[in-house]
Parts: structure tokens; C-alpha cells; sequence
């Protein structure tokens, strides 16, 4: 948006027509307005947050602040309406001399969001300074014999303003002898000048009293004067005369001492001394020229003794005059016109002031960093700078107001991957060879939560003996956030899930900050084979961002459950049974079967079988399989055998240590007639034993080798993935969980009594 402005109310109105040309990009609006110098603290200049757009909320809500290049606190702005007043005294001569243009640069800077706006008020000029003559009285010498019309040159009054106000007019105090010549625009090299209008005569008025006035064309006018004392001296007929009236000479700035400017050449028609020229700088000549520049008397070679600074000054007159040494002295006049000659003497100078640090890494691209403006001292080319930005990075400069730029973001920033960045801004200028400035800025990229908690791997493994202790530590989950600071800060707590009917956070329960996992209360393999659940890793970020990891917990069994006999299907109570067997039966006849079970698994579940004699009894005709429980006759009965016997079978499984526990079977011997009796009630629903017992030992076979089978893969299995993963952590019971080998597991009563206890309840749903 291009927008004008004008403190003068006359004009105000013309200037509003043109207020809004175009709109550009937040940040590039250039506005212009205009001050009159030397206006009153408090005077008024624009309604800037009108212009602006901003409304009077905005005022509060987003801080306006103004930067000033060099120029002080010459401005400022009511933040209650939005009017850009006059703070302190603003002197147009002191800010830019005689330029003929005058402005304040400044920028306003308004927050959340960031924008940037350019203005430029233009001081204009007040008539407050009045001519000024170099001396307040100046003398002059004219000869008697001076010819009719001859011209005397005078050096003229200086004013600080410009334009009409700098416009002189000058006027001289009646008298019959001089008039006036004052040179046009096009002559304005060329000095002042007195012409004579009626001879002199020394006799008659040895002195003349003349006043020189000044005046500019301001309104109200101001006036200089000075006072002229013309001495009429006796005859020396000849003044000296130059070449030319006017000399202009091209001069580098920066040239050593002693270089050659030009060298004057006048002369004098009289003879002898009248004739023989001194050359001097005229009386006019500031001490500040004479210091700079040194005229030859004999030779008339002006040569340079100081520093000749384009930037100081793009111009010299000097003021020249040759004297002969005739009595009375007469003098000729010229003037040198030395215009200075820029040279690539300044490097540029870079500013750099810095809005948005440290920048988020979300920011936004377009987003204005830094200002930057660079000023070159030099002129034309010499001042004519170009910026660039080094390393190849995510940020850009945009030339905003002449040589001004903003440093803005043009690409996305990712802290992890870069956390600061080193930016050079380098300025060179257009001269030959080009002179070079750079500034540095370091630009911090500041965190934003866009990193979740991240585990090493997705699913863990744990081995768990069961009947731990309760608040045993089991594992550690660990997971980490590339984000910094309260972003990266970690916490752990369990996904809440259902274990059958009771949630998880009664098994087992995660320390937010450690990550240890720790079993509440003892584990039971019979229950619970295999928890199965997930730990959720969240950070302290802004919203906050969260992971979960699965962990699986075996409960590997131990020797905890004795074998345990099955009530009999045929006679007895308790654990012991009854068994009625005809004495005619042969060797190898299976008269009972032991029942028994083991809650255990594996070799803990692996039972034998063991016939204990009785005391004082001779060899017993019935023995105990050792695997199968089957009591059945070692030989064939005689009569010589006792009609009831007792056998006391002990059943032991494989655990360390094992555990055991006995039956006591009472066969009864008894005679054919008494078997056709208890066939006859089997006839009726009760059947003996030989038809209760069943012959599974095929089936056995069968399931030990499957489950051992299966056990060996697992086994291998999982010894590869141990081998890929990270240790795990199990401390209860003595250390790390131990591994079943397959010799343990794989057994028929651990086939017939494993069960499948995996918990993989339902999931509560999670509040919000």
C-alpha cells in the first residue's frame, strides 16, 4: 500500500485522494507525510494507525513501537488514538544542510502479528535563517585613476534555507559613485560585483561609506548587510588581469598533498613595479578553504595542502586576487570553481536489528526476523548498494524501502535437524574496485512440541517366574523425545485394559517417571500364562504427543502343586479304592488304575508312579506302572495268597524339589462265582475295573512329542529374538526369569492339563 499524508491541513484534502494506490504483502507499506521545521512539541503530522488501518483496540492489544535511523526521538506516537506527533525540535539545517531534500526515515513495528511499515515525513523548509555576510565590514581600495565602469568583485551572502527562502536579493545604499551588478541565475559562479560609475577623486572624498544589504525571498523576509569602506588611493593606472574571470577545474577527492589544482596567469600593462604580481586568496576566503588549499605568490599555482573529501564537500569557490606592487597597489580578481570528483572511498555500513529470536520452528514463511538497512557515503555508483545473504539457509532478503530489507523466513525449519543457523549479510557497493561490508547474526530455532516419545522397539518380551513377590520390578520400558526442554520431558503410565474381569492396573502398575514396571501381586501361572499389555509414553509439551509400546509378560511355572488323586469311579472314599479280582487271573492282568493330576506344567507335571511294600509281607504279586499308573498282577494268584491287599502306591512328579502323594488300592481276591456277582452289577450300571480303564498310551505318545516339538521352535525363537533385542529386565525371584527347557514342558500330563490362560480382555474406554 502506497499512502501519503500532508501536516498541512491545506492540502490535506488534494492528498487523501491518492491515500490507497495497491495493497502489498503485511510488512511493505510506505507511508509519506510532511512537518514544517521547527514545530512545536505536540504538533501534529497524521493519524498513522488510521492510515494504517489499525483499529484503537489494536493500539493496546498490539504494541506500535517506531525506529529511527540516526535521527533520535524526533517523532513519536500517541498510542491512545494513533496520531504521529512532533516530540522534540526538528532544524532541517542541522539534519540535512543545504540538500535540497529533507526526510525522516523511520519504520513502525506492530506485534502479534508482525508487521512492518515504512515512513517517510519530509521536513520542509521555514525561512529561520537570514543572509550572512563572511565579515560584518569590508574594505576595499579603488585608485582615482580607475577607468569609468571598471567592476570590483564582492563575495555575497550565505543563507542556510533553501529555495525561495534561500533566494537572495541584493541592494546598495544610495550613493553617485558605484552601482550594483548582481548576476543572473545563469551566472551564479560569477560574484557580486561594484561598477564604477563617476571617477573618483581622492581630493575630493577620500572615503566612501557604503551598505550592502541582503535580503531572501521567505516570507516573512529576513535581511544581512554589510558595511563597504572604499579607500580612494592615488594613481596606478594598471590593474592586473586575468586570463578569465571564471576558472573551473575537475579535482578526485582524496588526492595527496602537494597535487597540482591550476595554475593562474594574470598581467598588468604598467611597467617596472607597477607591474611585478603577487597572487593571493581574497580576503573572503574561509580559514577552512585556506587550510585545504595554498596559492603560490610568485607563480600563482594553486596545489592542495589538505584532506579534499567528496562527502564534506562536492564543491570549492575560491576567491583569487593578483596585486602589483605599484603605489597605491591595485588588484584583479577571478574565481576557481573546484568541482570535488567522487572516488570509491566509503564502504558501505550495514545495521542489523533483530524482531523474532529465537524463531519457533512452526513459524510461518514470510515471517520477518531482522531488519537491515545500509548506507554508503558515496555518490552515483560509488553509493549504489546490493545485499546479499550467505549461507545457502531458509531465510531471505526482501528490499522493502530503498536500501532497506527485511530478513524474512522462506523455508520450513526443523530444530532437530538444525538448531541455529549463522547468517552473513554481506553489502557491496557499484564502484571500481567495489568495497565491501558484512554483518553476522546468529538465528536460535526455538522448540515446539512436533516430536513424539519414541520407543526402541515396539514389543518387548518378559520372562516372569510366578508366585513373585508383591511390587517386584519386572521391566523398564525406556523411550526418548528429540524435542528439548518440557517438550522432551517424559512420562509413563499404563493403558488401562481389562484382564478378564479385573483391570490391568491391579496386575501390574508403571513409575511415571523411571518407566519401571513392577507386578502388584503374585503372578500364578495356572491363572495367568501370558499379560499382555501397553505402556503410553507422553511428553510435556503443548499439546501434548504420545507413544505406546506392547509388552508381554509370560508367567513361566514352577513346582507348586502336588499331584493330586481323582476320586475313584469303582468303591473306596477318599484316596483309597477298592478293587475285586477273581483269584483265577493270570500274570499281566490289569486289576486298578491310579488316578492323579498335577496342576503344574512341564516337568512339574511329569509324574511316576512307585508300589511301596508292605512291612512284614512277603513279595507281592501286583506291581505299579511306573508312568501309567496301572496296577496289574505279576504272576498268577494262588491260594496261598491273602484274599485282601493292600498296596500303598506313591505318586511323585519331576519338580525341584518334587512333591508327592500316595493311594492306597484294596484288592480283594475273591473266588469266579463271586466275579459273575460283580458282573452282574455291572450289568446294572457299575462296571469293574477293567472296563473303567482306558488305554491311552498311544495317545501319550502323541502329545509328548507334539508339545515337545512345539516347545523346541518356540524355544529357537525366541533365542533369536533375544539375541535382535535389547536385554529385558525380571528380578524377581532371585534374578532374571529362567527358561523352561523342552524336556519340562513337553510331557503328557502337562499336554493333558495345560490350558490356555492368555489374558486379551477388552479395553476400558479412556477419558478424556
Amino acid at each position: 500500500m502506497l499512502c501519503s499524508g500532508q501536516g498541512d491541513p491545506e492540502t490535506r484534502n488534494l492528498l487523501l485522494s491518492f491515500l490507497i494506490l495497491a495493497v502489498w504483502e503485511a510488512g511493505n507499506c510506505q507511508l509519506r507525510y510532511s512537518v514544517l521545521e521547527e514545530a512545536k512539541h505536540g504538533t501534529f503530522v497524521s493519524r498513522i494507525a488510521q492510515d494504517l488501518e489499525l483499529q484503537p483496540t489494536d493500539l493496546v492489544q498490539r504494541p506500535l513501537q517506531l525506529d529511527f535511523k540516526g535521527r533520535g526521538d524526533l517523532l513519536e506516537v500517541n498510542l491512545q488514538n494513533g496520531i504521529l506527533f512532533v516530540n522534540s525540535r526538528i532544524d532541517r539545517e542541522e539534519l540535512c544542510g543545504r540538500s535540497a531534500e529533507c526526510s525522516i526515515h523511520l519504520e513502525v513495528i506492530v506485534d502479534r502479528p508482525l508487521q512492518v511499515f515504512h515512513v517517510e515525513v519530509e521536513v520542509k523548509d521555514i525561512n529561520d535563517n537570514p543572509p550572512v555576510f563572511a565579515a560584518p565590514q569590508k574594505n576595499l581600495f579603488f585608485a582615482e585613476s580607475r577607468v569609468l565602469d571598471s567592476r570590483f568583485p564582492l563575495e555575497g551572502a550565505t543563507d542556510a534555507d533553501i529555495g525561495e527562502n534561500a533566494l537572495l536579493t541584493y541592494r546598495l545604499s544610495p550613493n553617485e559613485y558605484f552601482s550594483l551588478d548582481v548576476p543572473t541565475k545563469d551566472e551564479q559562479v560569477k560574484p557580486l560585483g561594484l561598477v564604477l560609475r563617476k571617477p573618483l577623486d581622492r581630493e575630493e572624498n577620500p572615503e566612501l561609506h557604503l551598505l550592502l544589504m541582503a535580503t531572501d525571498g521567505g516570507k516573512p523576509e529576513l535581511t544581512g548587510t554589510v558595511q563597504l569602506l572604499i579607500t580612494v588611493l592615488d594613481a596606478n593606472d594598471n590593474a592586473p588581469v586575468f586570463d578569465r574571470t571564471l576558472y573551473k577545474v575537475k579535482l578526485p577527492e582524496n588526492v595527496p598533498n602537494g597535487t597540482l589544482v591550476i595554475k593562474l596567469n594574470a598581467s598588468d600593462l604598467d611597467e617596472g613595479l607597477n607591474k611585478d604580481i603577487i597572487y593571493s586568496f581574497s580576503s573572503d576566503v574561509s580559514l577552512n578553504m585556506k587550510a585545504k588549499f595554498h596559492i603560490d605568490p610568485i607563480t600563482g599555482e594553486i596545489t592542495v595542502i589538505g584532506l579534499i573529501d567528496f562527502e564534506e564537500s562536492k564543491a570549492h569557490k575560491i576567491q583569487v586576487q593578483a596585486t602589483d606592487k605599484g603605489f597605491p597597489p591595485l588588484s584583479g580578481h577571478c574565481t576557481v570553481l573546484v568541482e570535488v570528483v567522487d572516488e570509491n572511498d566509503n564502504a558501505p555500513q550495514l545495521t542489523v536489528k533483530t524482531l523474532q529470536l529465537p524463531v519457533k520452528e512452526d513459524a510461518q514463511m514470510g515471517t520477518v526476523i531482522a531488519l537491515v538497512s545500509v548506507t554508503d557515503l558515496d555518490a552515483g555508483a560509488n553509493g549504489q548498494v546490493t545485499c546479499s545473504l550467505t549461507p545457502s539457509v531458509p531465510f531471505k532478503l526482501v528490499s522493502t524501502f530503498k536500501n532497506y530489507y527485511s530478513l524474512m523466513l522462506d523455508g520450513v525449519l526443523d530444530r532437530e535437524t538444525v538448531s541455529f543457523y549463522e547468517l552473513v549479510v554481506t553489502a557491496g557497493d557499484g564502484g571500481s574496485p567495489s568495497l565491501w561490508a558484512t554483518a553476522s547474526m546468529f538465528v536460535e530455532v526455538a522448540d515446539v512440541n512436533d516430536n513424539a516419545p519414541a520407543f526402541a522397539q515396539p514389543e518387548y518380551t518378559v520372562f516372569v517366574k510366578e508366585n513373585n513377590p508383591p511390587g517386584c520390578h519386572i521391566f523398564t520400558v525406556s523411550a526418548r523425545d528429540a524435542d528439548t526442554q518440557e517438550n522432551a520431558l517424559v512420562s509413563y503410565s499404563l493403558v488401562e485394559r481389562w484382564v478378564g474381569e479385573r483391570a490391568l492396573s491391579s496386575y501390574v502398575s508403571v513409575h511415571a517417571e523411571s518407566g519401571k514396571v513392577y507386578a502388584l501381586q503374585p503372578l500364578d501361572h495356572e491363572e495367568l500364562e501370558l499379560l499382555q499389555f501397553q505402556v503410553s509414553a507422553r511428553d510435556a509439551g503443548v499439546p501434548p504427543l504420545a507413544s505406546n509400546v506392547t509388552l508381554q509378560v509370560f508367567v513361566l511355572d514352577e513346582n507348586d502343586n502336588a499331584p493330586k488323586l481323582l476320586t475313584p469311579r469303582v468303591g473306596g472314599s477318599g484316596h483309597t479304592v477298592t478293587e475285586l479280582v477273581p483269584r483265577s487271573v493270570g500274570a499281566g492282568h490289569v486289576v486298578a488304575k491310579v488316578r492323579v493330576v498335577d496342576s503344574d506344567s512341564g516337568y512339574n507335571a511329569w509324574l511316576s508312579y512307585e508300589l511301596q511294600p508292605a512291612a512284614g509281607s512277603t513279595r507281592s504279586p501286583f506291581r505299579v506302572g511306573l508312568y501309567t499308573g496301572e496296577i496289574s498282577t505279576t504272576r498268577a494268584l494262588d491260594d496261598a495268597d491273602v484274599s485282601l491287599q493292600r498296596l500303598l502306591v506313591l505318586v511323585k512328579d519331576h519338580g525341584e524339589p518334587p512333591l508327592m502323594a500316595t493311594a492306597t488300592v484294596l484288592v480283594s481276591l475273591v473266588e469266579s462265582g463271586q466275579t459273575q456277582k460283580a458282573s452282574s452289577l455291572a450289568s446294572t450300571g457299575v462296571a469293574g475295573p477293567e472296563a473303567m480303564v482306558m488305554d491311552v498310551n498311544v495317545y501319550l505318545i502323541i502329545a509328548i512329542c507334539a508339545v515337545s516339538s512345539l516347545l523346541v521352535l518356540t524355544l529357537l525363537l525366541y533365542t533369536a529374538l533375544r539375541c535382535s533385542a535389547p536385554p529385558t529386565e525380571g528380578k524377581c525371584r532371585a534374578g532374571n526369569p529362567t527358561v523352561m527347557s523342552s524336556s519340562q514342558i513337553g510331557s503328557w500330563s502337562y499336554s493333558q492339563q495345560r490350558r490356555q490362560r492368555c489374558a486379551l480382555g477388552r479395553v476400558p474406554p479412556r477419558q478424556t
